[in-house]
């Protein structure tokens, strides 16, 4: 299991980034949250297999490409914290 932090910076507030993150974590077997960051940029917080993590950030990019700029991410060890993926406000 690994836990995966990513970044997102463009235009990633106000277009349905959260919505649509959540709608698309459903599909996958991964826990977490995202949330709006004040600086303007989007955090994800999910745990779960690498191949799971990389199908569902994968799908992530590529669906709100067209509003990301810059994407951060470090990856390390599962806390297993999560018991479902949700929005953070």
């Amino acid at each position: 299991q690994q836990r995966c932090q990513v970044f997102y910076t463009g235009r990633v507030q106000g277009v349905g980034f959260r919505y649509t993150t959540a709608h698309i974590a459903a599909r996958f077997d991964v826990t977490g949250f995202v949330r709006n960051l004040a600086d303007g940029r989007v955090e994800v917080v999910a745990e779960g297999r690498r191949e799971e993590l990389t199908a569902f950030f994968s799908e992530v990019s590529e669906r709100m490409a067209h509003y990301i700029r810059s994407t951060a991410v470090d990856c390390r060890a599962a806390t297993g914290e999560f018991h479902d993926f949700s929005i953070r406000h």
